[in-house]
């Protein structure tokens, strides 16, 4: 026998080719490995898993706000002679412009509220135990991005309510010692509230924050995937009920949820579409009762109680340090909660989260009373 025989009988016989585009794909993606993983993951059944369903909304509520964001993009002009006339054009002219952008505001305050929900829940399901620290760490700097969404995006569209409040959510950063008058200016692009902030503020809002969102939106999710569901602590060994396959069972159930806020969204855009205002004028002077967006309104109440001095120091300084303070403790919760990394329920953990929580809605309901004085 030839050696060109041997060859010849020893090389693997080609492949065939895909028989379809669906197999072309399939061939060079993989993504059966994909779906095997999915078709692997389980979600625990127990009395509190309704609660999972809150990140599935949260990323879904996200993917509403890129997408109608990206249309409002095509008609809106971020400069301070044009911004206002720009939106203005959206909803008068621009077919269905009025809906997308009542979707898009009335998204932005849902998000912002299912966001804050779902990071409540993992607290007080311990969720962020071992070792799931990185999951909790990534998603209260989501929740931080989120909020910095929110404010980025109340001013873009230059009208008088947006431009006042963010002229006062401006000055809050300033009194922060040594590097807070810089911060301030770094965000107003200035001294004070002009074209140049709406600017910088659409930059941030667009491309900035965006970036950052999806990049932790990734890590997020990925954590979430290999580290599974977290069980309740006050669940372990009572999971008699088993587990629910992620694809396709949870996931249907999720989708019925995206189904039903749309619908919310529809209805609120209908039926109470969100308003445009009068356009900012610089030179006027604030109107009265300016106050910011519903989940900054707790911390605008609770400035109002600080002293104008405490030890010598700022009271609204104090008031910034404070609130840093929290931001601090909420990200590295994990780190310091060491009950529920022993397994244990941390009650003073969660007696702690109560009393901020029902301080803070108090605060928020103070916020929205009108005003000795102030006309009705």
């Amino acid at each position: 026998m030839s050696a060109e025989t041997v060859l010849s009988s020893a090389a693997p016989e080609p492949s065939p080719p895909p028989a379809g585009a669906l197999d072309w794909l399939r061939d060079r993606l993989g993504w059966d490995d994909l779906a095997h993983l999915a078709a692997k993951k389980e979600v625990p059944i127990h009395r509190h898993t309704i609660f999972y369903y809150l990140g599935g909304m949260a990323l879904f509520l996200f993917s509403v706000q890129v997408a109608t964001g990206i249309l409002l993009l095509l008609y809106y002009r971020p400069s301070a002679s044009e911004a206002f006339e720009s939106v203005q054009y959206i909803m008068a002219e621009v077919p269905f412009g009025w809906l997308i952008r009542s979707i898009h505001s009335w998204g932005a305050n849902l998000f912002v509220g299912v966001v804050a929900l779902h990071m409540i829940s993992v607290f007080f399901l311990k969720a962020y135990r071992a070792p799931r620290e990185l999951t909790w760490i990534t998603g209260a700097l989501l929740l931080f991005l989120t909020v910095g969404f929110g404010f980025s995006g109340y001013l873009l569209p230059w009208n008088e309510l947006s431009f006042f409040a963010t002229r006062v959510g401006t000055d809050v950063p300033a009194q922060i010692p040594v590097i807070g008058p810089l911060l301030s200016r770094i965000l107003r692009g200035g001294s004070d509230v002009t074209g140049a902030t709406l600017s910088r503020f659409y930059g941030i809002h667009v491309a900035i924050l965006p970036s950052i969102a999806t990049l932790l939106i990734g890590v997020h999710l990925l954590l979430v995937q290999k580290q599974g569901m977290s069980v309740p602590i006050s669940q372990k060994g009572r999971n008699e009920r088993g587990a629910l396959r992620f694809f396709p069972d949870f996931l249907m159930r999720d989708m019925v949820g995206w189904l039903v806020a749309v619908g919310l969204l529809a209805a609120l855009s209908a039926f109470i579409p969100w308003e445009l205002g009068k356009k900012a004028d610089p030179f006027s002077a604030a109107p009265a009762g300016i106050r910011p967006e519903w989940y900054f309104l707790w911390m605008f109440q609770a400035l109002k109680y600080f002293p104008a001095s405490i030890l010598g120091i700022p009271g609204e300084t104090v008031g910034v340090f404070l609130f840093g303070i929290l931001a601090a403790v909420v990200l590295l919760l994990p780190l310091l909660d060491r009950g529920a990394a022993r397994e244990k329920p941390s009650v003073w953990w969660n007696l702690l989260a109560i009393f901020t929580i029902v301080a803070a809605l108090a605060l928020t309901v103070l916020a929205l009373l009108p005003a000795k004085g102030a006309p009705k």
